[in-house]
């Protein structure tokens, strides 16, 4: 038999009209128009971001928590270190 991993935090999020279209987290707390980029062929709008913005805004901001919590174990200060993700598709 295999435990059931407890979630400690779901969030949710809703995109409309696809890669071209507006994303939001149902809390409101992210709200972003979408444009796929011009390398991949699409229209790459002003003021948009892509979904691969996204993810490596995400992964930058876990693996920063990641390096944190790992610091702190060590008794070390890692408050001014910067994560830098690069996320590519093709």
């Amino acid at each position: 038999m295999v435990d059931k991993i407890k979630p400690l935090l779901t969030v949710a999020a809703t995109a409309t009209g696809g890669r071209n279209g507006h994303t939001a987290a149902a809390d409101g707390s992210v709200k972003a128009d979408l444009s796929v980029a011009k390398e991949m062929g699409g229209p790459g709008k002003p003021g948009t971001t892509t979904p691969e913005h996204l993810f490596a805004a995400g992964y930058a901001a876990c693996f920063g928590g990641a390096l944190d919590f790992i610091a702190k174990a060590h008794k070390k200060d890692a408050s001014k270190a910067a994560v830098t993700c690069n996320v590519s598709i093709g």
